[in-house]
């Protein structure tokens, strides 16, 4: 059985580690998923960070929190969501899950499971009746979590890459 993890407050340290990771983690994806081209994509991950957390820790609306072991003593991982109503918020309402990190050495012991049930209660104690996420279709480890726990897709983007040849001729 695994012990009970708790959100705690991140130390500076380990944010400023967690954002260089996470920053280069999105970009690699980006670049995984086709999204984007290599050259620029850690310029264009660093953007959207900022755009998001102009204010790191402290921006308004949105949660850093560290995965806290129930030893006090180790932190297994980081959690960010946005959870803001308002004219920028999204419609409906919905706790917005940016990030969620368990440490590699603390993978497949249920951590993240745990991590997701913790937001779940933040949602509800903060009001939201919906939490929503972004997985990238290549992490099927994330999208096996996601849907053991009821997650399901509420938008489906799909591609295929074809064999380039010889253009097509067009008909006279």
């Amino acid at each position: 059985m695994v012990e009970q993890l708790r959100l705690a407050p991140i130390p500076q340290e380990e944010y400023d580690a967690w954002w260089k990771l996470s920053v280069r983690e999105y970009a690699d994806e980006h670049v995984k998923s086709g999204n984007w081209d290599l050259e620029g994509a850690l310029e264009k991950s660093e953007g959207e960070f900022q755009k998001l957390l102009p204010e790191g820790m402290k921006t308004a609306g949105h949660y850093l929190y560290s995965l806290e072991h129930p030893d006090g003593h180790e932190h297994v991982g980081i959690i960010w969501f946005r959870a803001a109503r308002g004219p920028d918020a999204p419609r409906p309402p919905v706790l917005f899950i940016y990030d969620l990190l368990v440490y590699e050495s603390f993978r497949g012991k249920g951590y993240g499971k745990q991590a997701m049930g913790l937001i779940e209660g933040k949602a509800r104690e903060l009001g939201f009746d919906t939490v929503s996420l972004h997985v990238f279709g290549h992490n099927r480890v994330a999208l096996s979590l996601y849907q053991k726990l009821g997650y399901v897709a509420t938008n489906l983007l799909m591609s295929k890459k074809v064999e380039r040849g010889p253009a097509s001729q067009g008909s006279s």
